[in-house]
């Protein structure tokens, strides 16, 4: 493939998957729209996270001189924070009502502010920042570890109350665990076979979070 056509490719690419996050964030900002609730906000801010990094991806391959080098460290650190937020929110989700909420207030506060001081460097000029391969290696890693957590939370979940539907919620971010894997084989030896089978895979873990955003939807406007 000439780099003409992978740019294409990336740039169609990268926007299929953020306007699937956007699709995923309005199902998913259902609930704290009924309840405005803030412990429900967890969800669409990871998946949000998420869909602007893929978003952003998409701009850098579009206008490559553009943007300037501190762009890509923002998309990490964009990256990092979505898995983060679904982190908490899956945690908290096992707490009660009152203790889900004071907790989830306090963390996201905290969240913000970390998220201000790791993002104001990046943004400020001629600051001198890490090695790009070492920072990226780093957060995978720490993005893989998050999305694992995740899988054995919603696993649990589905083992304590098997229901049909939620069964898949672990295997989505199964797939998504695997994508992260592989990106990180790409990273040590190049591979190229573990890079396209990481996007490709990436494709499955969000059409099965679509699917399952979609069939909940569509049941909460039925039992409307």
């Amino acid at each position: 493939m000439n780099p003409y056509d992978y740019q294409t490719f990336r740039i169609a690419y990268e926007v299929i998957s953020a306007i699937i996050c956007l699709v995923l964030v309005r199902f998913m900002i259902k609930p704290y729209q009924l309840t405005k609730e803030s412990r429900y906000l967890g969800l669409p801010l990871g998946f949000g996270f998420l869909g602007a990094t893929y978003a952003l991806a998409a701009f850098i391959f579009y206008q490559p001189y553009f943007f300037g080098s501190t762009t890509i460290y923002l998309q990490l650190i964009l990256r990092s924070f979505a898995f983060i937020f679904l982190v908490v929110t899956y945690y908290f989700s096992r707490q009660t009502a009152d203790v889900g909420r004071k907790l989830w207030n306090t963390t996201l506060a905290i969240l913000i502010i970390a998220f201000l001081t790791l993002f104001l460097p990046v943004i400020i000029p001629d600051i001198a920042l890490p090695s790009y391969q070492l920072t990226s290696s780093f957060t995978r890693v720490f993005n893989l570890i998050c999305i694992i957590y995740i899988c054995a939370h919603t696993l649990r979940s589905h083992v304590e109350k098997p229901e049909p539907e939620t069964i898949w919620i672990p295997f989505g971010y199964i797939f998504l665990a695997i994508s992260q894997y592989l990106l990180i084989i790409f990273a040590v030896d190049e591979s190229m076979a573990a890079w396209w089978s990481a996007l490709g895979i990436r494709w499955v873990a969000l059409a099965i979070f679509l699917i399952i955003s979609c069939r909940s939807f569509y049941c909460f406007k039925r039992g409307d």
